[in-house]
């Protein structure tokens, strides 16, 4: 009976203080016993796992590349009116007076227009 006694309490003591017994699964706790020869476990053939390399990703590739510049250009200037034809210049004649305006005032038979002509 004493024995059974120390049998029981080792057994309860090597669960509980055992941290690879605690297993949490959603808030429950399950107790379990381990038998067996401490150390890892591989399998049947006593070989580990294969050791996967997470994948390859090489370094992204960043083109700096300068903003389009716009250059604003002035509309072409618009067609430049036609120059206004020159005013037609004349000298007036009086037949009667024999003589241009400005220096004869008055003409009793009606002022003629004359061409200017230069001075030769």
């Amino acid at each position: 009976m004493k024995t059974l006694k120390w049998l029981l309490a080792f057994l309860v003591l090597a669960t509980v203080g055992s941290s690879a017994a605690w297993a949490h699964d959603r808030g429950r706790t399950h107790f379990g016993l381990y038998f067996g020869v401490p150390g890892p476990y591989w399998g049947p053939w006593g070989y580990p796992p294969p050791y996967y390399y997470p994948p390859y990703y090489p370094p992204a590739v960043v083109i700096e590349r300068q903003p389009p510049v716009y250059i604003e250009q002035s509309p072409p200037p618009a067609a430049a009116p036609a120059p206004a034809p020159a005013p037609q210049s004349y000298w007036y004649y009086c037949a009667a007076a024999k003589g241009y305006y400005p220096y004869v005032k008055e003409c009793p038979s009606g002022w003629q227009p004359v061409q200017p002509q230069p001075a030769q």
